[in-house]
């Protein structure tokens, strides 16, 4: 029996170092090989987005960006196309910007030693990595003259970043203990406010010193006055543009639209009339407040004072050829 068995085992082995198993196996491996490049992202079912901070547009283009796990989808709603970037870390996309010129668009990502990415938006390709975070990255923005770059990590990871991408360094860099939801830039550039739980910030920035320094210098924080709205979770800031650029409008998550003014002192709120107010985008001439149930309020600038309340979209299989009435589409 023992010379039978080794018999058998001295063929099993013959028939393994056969060619033609190794040719099999090469040719089933050549085939993956094959499939693998032919097989191609054509279209993203959903979205990843836990804030204002998961969601983009570039305003020159009207390209808007989103994450779905670790893609970012480029969606154009002209041709209702997408166009995707896969994050080759594979980690969780979880904040994005364009760049002003809608050339770049930064994201940031969790998971262990996360990275600050730049992608080029015409060639879909990574053109910087910076690493600096530990934890998470919980919001992005660039600066308007599109030269820094500012990243706020998770509560945890309790820093904020200033980088100058081109040059892949940190600039400026100080310790935060809130958690940050938003952040937004100065028209001018000299400052940046963060937005959080019971926490607005504005840091400023010396691009005297920032520029002529190669070493990583503090960057300097104040405390926006709060006063009785101290208790609140700030859930998105837009520092003011064009006659309004000193003024810092901000909005909570128990539905108040506020006004800092020059001295990140609480100057007017005003109640948006909703149960929970997600996010929101200033203009020159605008105040527009993204409200539960699809709700977007408008609102003066220069006062607050309401303007309008936007038509809400369409619910979800309705015949739009068959509407009579606007308000038929509303639900």
């Amino acid at each position: 029996m023992a010379v039978e068995g080794s018999t058998i085992t001295s063929r099993l082995k013959n028939l393994l170092r056969s060619p033609s198993i190794k040719l099999r196996r090469s040719k089933a491996g050549n085939r993956r090989e094959d499939l693998s490049s032919k097989v191609t992202l054509e279209k993203v079912l959903g979205i990843t987005v836990s804030g204002g901070r998961g969601l983009a547009c570039d305003p020159r283009s009207g390209l808007v960006a989103y994450p779905a796990g670790c893609v970012v989808v480029l969606f154009n709603p002209r041709k209702h196309k997408q166009h995707h970037i896969l994050n080759s870390s594979r980690k969780t996309i979880t904040a994005l910007a364009f760049s002003p010129d809608g050339k770049y668009l930064v994201t940031g990502e969790s998971g262990h030693v996360p990275a600050v990415r730049v992608w080029d938006v015409a060639e879909r390709s990574q053109v910087a990595e910076l690493q600096e975070h530990k934890y998470g990255v919980a919001c992005v923005a660039f600066s308007p003259s599109a030269k820094y770059i500012v990243s706020v990590g998770y509560q945890h990871d309790m820093i904020v970043n200033v980088w100058a991408w081109k040059k892949n360094i940190v600039v400026a860099s100080n310790k935060v203990s809130s958690r940050v939801t938003a952040v937004s830039f100065s028209e001018d550039c000299s400052y940046f406010v963060t937005a959080g739980n019971r926490h607005i910030k504005f840091w400023y920035l010396d691009d005297s010193k920032t520029s002529k320094v190669n070493a990583t210098v503090p960057l300097l924080g104040r405390s926006g006055l709060l006063g009785e709205l101290r208790n609140n979770l700030f859930t998105d800031v837009a520092c003011g543009r064009g006659k309004k650029a000193d003024s810092t409008f901000c909005i909570t998550s128990s539905g108040l639209l506020c006004e800092f003014s020059d001295r990140r002192l609480l100057d007017k709120w005003v109640e948006l009339r909703t149960t929970v107010a997600y996010c929101i985008s200033v203009s020159q001439d605008y105040i527009f407040c993204g409200c539960a149930d699809g709700t977007v309020r408008l609102f003066n600038p220069s006062n607050l004072h309401f303007l309008s309340t936007l038509p809400r979209p369409h619910a979800l299989g309705t015949d739009i050829a068959s509407v009579t009435e606007a308000r038929s589409t509303q639900k």
